[in-house]
């Protein structure tokens, strides 16, 4: 591995603990974590008392198919955890950006969910 990349990937892991170390879910209000690849967009609800995945969602859904990473997906996949997190009885998360800036496709999803009732 190039030296370069092995920088840029322990930068990336610091600034991932570095957000992550101050949000916590729990059963009442778990923490919605986004993860964001080259070709997809995936979410989480997570219960981290417990360490269990309440419910997830993501492009790669068979509804979905042949979308890929784009502000109209990310709008879809919104919609589409905050009716999952609903059918939980779930109204509060704590939204985990991760490494990812909040804007563009990552803001689209959070303001597609706040739209469906979540608040965060």
């Amino acid at each position: 591995m190039h030296l370069n990349l092995k920088k840029r990937n322990t930068v990336r892991k610091k600034r991932s603990l570095r957000v992550r170390k101050k949000l916590r879910g729990t059963a009442e209000r778990p923490r919605l974590s986004v993860f964001k690849s080259l070709s997809h967009i995936a979410v989480q609800l997570i219960d981290d008392e417990k360490g269990v995945t309440l419910a997830s969602y993501s492009t790669l859904a068979k509804e979905l198919k042949g979308k890929k990473k784009s502000k109209e997906a990310a709008r879809v996949v919104g919609e589409k955890i905050a009716e999952l997190a609903q059918g939980k009885k779930i109204n509060q998360v704590v939204f985990d950006r991760g490494r990812l800036k909040y804007h563009g496709i990552i803001a689209e999803l959070a303001n597609a969910a706040r739209e469906k009732g979540i608040k965060f």
